[in-house]
């Protein structure tokens, strides 16, 4: 006997635009992002409020493609860069992935780049914005 994981709750009526019907509908579709349950994601998100460099932020990109599905997209903005704002974050559109979701993940980042700042330089050196400073 198999059982199924939990699958993350649907969210109410017109509150979020993941499609998570259209995802559930598809025989062939990739359920791997709805084993985001609300715990699971609060420990991803605890987990991403940690992050001690540039490589652990990476490695955290990499498990969120290879786990879910997620391909999230980090990089400065087209503007100058002075803050954590200006670090852009872009998914790539998934069916499945929640509108808070979406808005969590880049925050807890950018709460990481804040309590630890020498990510958010490493980014920014790996983009050459720093000139090999």
């Amino acid at each position: 006997m198999t059982s199924t994981p939990p699958l993350r709750q649907q969210c109410p009526p017109g509150a979020c635009d993941c499609h998570r019907e259209r995802l559930l509908e598809n025989p062939d579709a990739d359920l791997r992002i709805l084993l985001l349950t609300r715990n699971e994601e609060q420990r991803l998100l605890e987990r991403l409020e940690n992050l001690k460099d540039l490589a652990d932020l990476q490695r955290m990109q990499q498990k969120l493609q290879e786990q879910l599905g997620i391909r999230l997209h980090i990089a400065p903005g087209f503007n100058e860069v002075r803050t954590t704002r200006g670090i852009e974050f872009d998914f790539e559109d998934q069916p499945g992935l929640c509108r808070k979701t979406r808005q969590a993940i880049p925050a807890a980042i950018r709460r990481s780049m804040e309590k630890n700042p020498e990510i958010a330089w490493r980014l920014l050196d790996s983009h050459d914005l720093l000139g090999g400073l």
